[in-house]
């Protein structure tokens, strides 16, 4: 120590009192020095810290703890996370589990009943997700409805999976929040930490896969993390990456698939359908692409590129075909996605001027989601659509739980009847059935009918007694590409 320095208390230091309270204090202190300049004393002042302490310790409380449930957040999560994994390297026979969780559907319980019931609920989630875990567990709130658990000091994998199954069981009874019912479920990934080689990034990054895996699977279950789980999610990635460049590589190509009169056997227009030509592995199917472009966005570009192209060279076979008895119709699949867009009617309305094309020689293809999503947003645009001519379609007619109650309410022209029912018209008497039914129900509708996924001459034949107008499938030709398409115009055209 210095000459003339007094030595301060360390920090933290508490005063105990009279009554047996213990006080935080702070202290300062100066030197008492005589004429020769040797400490003969010091000047001690003390202060109650007990306020700063409390602002103190509530800074603290709140930078690791999440505002509205009051668990940990995801910064007090990874460091436990991390001294997890530090103890694995000085114990090895440790076994813990990370479990994430996500609420299925939890969208809509904020877009039907509010953001303050969504955030009672996330509340009353937090609450019961504690009851179902040991004192030593951690749960923390990652963000909006995303929960992650850490199960430390367990046997093996198996005592992380009857955790999950007491969570599903505990969500699935019903929450009372303002004299409201609510009902909700949850998708849960299990990733096992066994080596003090794994990293917090890699543990969290590998529940989140198995998470995913399980909402795919049906959702309200649960999903271990494996090493085949890892391989597919890198896949799915690098095709992630390959699909953000194919649009400028121009390796997207429209294919065509022909819609039949039933009555004439004759072509009256075509399907466009996109399809991906990748440069290593060739044609990529829609079934395994058009889930990732719909995920990331990318169906906004890809769509409106088809219909670009689709419009273009429909214009093209009218003016080649000019003495064609009616002009040949295109019809175009839209996302859901657009229907969240303020300026999709003018985007099409734009493709229509660009390509020259009659807005009558326009249908579009609409799932049931696009009502289910943005039923607002989507009343104003078909009926904008429907004003300027151009024909509405709802597509897969017959899968969805809510087609009958939403047809009235919108302006479509044609039904679409799912290829599901269609493959089972010649092996299933119930499957006729509900053909039949469709069609009366788009009888009564003034819409036309249009079967999906004609494959066998029975099927024709069934469709055919049931008089349904139009149709499409292999039975008649696959997609074609643009040649092939031409080629088939011109064979019907003779």
């Amino acid at each position: 120590m210095e000459k003339g320095e007094i030595m301060k208390l360390p920090e933290d230091t508490l005063l105990l009192s009279k009554n047996g309270a213990e006080i935080p204090i702070g202290d300062s202190a100066a030197p008492i020095i005589d004429d020769q300049e040797n400490v003969i004393g010091a000047v001690l002042v003390f202060w109650d810290m007990t306020e700063q302490r409390k602002v103190r310790e509530q800074l603290s409380y709140q930078a690791f703890h999440d505002a509205l449930t009051g668990l940990p957040n995801r910064l007090l999560f990874i460091d436990r996370l991390t001294q997890a994994i530090e103890r694995l390297k000085r114990h090895q026979d440790t076994r813990f589990a990370v479990l994430f969780l996500d609420l299925d559907r939890f969208k809509l319980v904020n877009d039907s009943l509010g953001h303050p019931i969504g955030d009672q609920l996330l509340i009353a989630i937090a609450a019961r997700l504690e009851g179902c875990l040991r004192a030593s567990d951690t749960i923390a709130r990652l963000g909006g409805d995303e929960f992650a658990i850490l199960l430390e000091d367990i046997q093996d994998v198996s005592d992380a999976c009857r955790a999950a199954e007491r969570i599903i069981q505990e969500l699935n009874v019903p929450f009372n929040l303002d004299a409201q019912q609510v009902f909700t479920t949850v998708s849960i990934g299990i990733v096992l930490g066994f080596s003090h080689h794994d990293q917090v990034e890699d543990l969290l990054r590998n529940a989140d896969i198995a998470m995913y895996r399980a909402k795919a699977l049906g959702k309200a279950r649960y999903e271990v993390f494996d090493a085949i789980m890892h391989a597919q999610a890198k896949a799915l990635l690098q095709l992630e990456n390959d699909l953000r460049r194919a649009m400028d590589n121009c390796e997207f190509e429209v294919y065509y698939q022909p819609i039949i009169s039933l009555s004439t056997n004759k072509l009256i227009g075509f399907e466009a359908l996109v399809r991906w030509r990748h440069p290593k592995r060739g044609l990529i199917s829609p079934a395994e692409f058009i889930p990732i472009a719909e995920e990331t966005g990318l169906i906004l570009e890809i769509d409106l590129w088809v219909l670009q192209e689709a419009c273009y060279q429909t214009q093209l076979w009218q003016q080649q075909f000019a003495n064609f008895n009616q002009p040949l119709t295109i019809s175009v699949n839209l996302s859901s996605k657009h229907f969240t867009r303020s300026d999709l009617v003018e985007q099409i309305l734009q493709v229509l001027e660009e390509t020259g094309l009659n807005a009558s020689s326009l249908k579009l293809e609409i799932t049931e989601t696009v009502i289910i999503d943005n039923p607002e947003s989507a009343t104003t645009i078909l009926a904008q659509l429907k004003a300027l001519g151009i024909g509405l379609s709802i597509d897969d007619f017959g899968t969805g739980y809510s087609s009958l109650s939403y047809l009235h309410r919108f302006p479509f022209d044609i039904m679409k009847i799912d290829r599901f029912f269609i493959n089972r018209l010649d092996k299933e008497s119930e499957s006729l059935e509900i053909v039949r039914t469709i069609m009366m129900l788009a009888q009564n509708l003034s819409m036309v009918v249009i079967a999906e996924g004609v494959e066998t001459s029975e099927q024709l034949n069934k469709l055919q007694e049931l008089r349904c107008e139009y149709a499409q499938g292999y039975f008649f030709a696959p997609p074609l590409s643009q040649d092939a398409a031409e080629s088939l115009i011109m064979r019907d055209h003779q």
